[in-house]
């Protein structure tokens, strides 16, 4: 016998993905999630060019290696200072991911949706790929792959 039906609004993902149905499509919350993040890159762009804590990577301090994240700061110090391509340059990984971030209201999908509806075993191996790749990416940005 059946359970009884979901709520209207709740799909598989139950109330996280509920949580989010009302965020779709939305022209305010883009402008809302928009001038967060201008604030947050133009206040990380301040802090660094008045009082620069050099890196916050944990893993570069350490041991000067960068990790896959490295550059996520530097992406949003570079936007909030204006310079695009120095953001994508410093962790296109990162752009990308605040960009779908920014535009999931506006699009006619829902991305993050999607992605909660692939097999478990699909978005670990695309997860996993894109940390692989972010990687590969900062390695070689930093000198390590030649």
């Amino acid at each position: 016998m059946a359970g009884p039906e979901p709520a209207v609004g709740v799909g598989r993902g139950g109330a996280a993905a509920s949580a989010f149905a009302p965020l779709r499509r939305s022209p305010r919350t883009f402008a809302l999630r928009f001038g967060a993040v201008a604030v947050a890159s133009v206040a990380a762009a301040w802090v660094h060019q008045n009082h620069d804590p050099g890196a916050l990577c944990p893993l570069r301090r350490v041991t000067g290696v960068p990790c896959p994240f490295c550059g996520s700061t530097t992406v949003f110090m570079e936007a909030g200072a204006g310079h695009w391509g120095a953001a994508l340059a410093a962790n296109p990984v990162t752009v990308v991911a605040a960009l779908l971030f920014l535009a999931a209201p506006l699009l006619a999908f829902d991305p993050f949706g999607a992605l909660n509806r692939l097999p478990a075993r699909l978005r670990w191996f695309g997860g996993a790929a894109l940390v692989a790749g972010s990687w590969l990416w900062q390695l070689h940005r930093f000198g390590f792959l030649g």
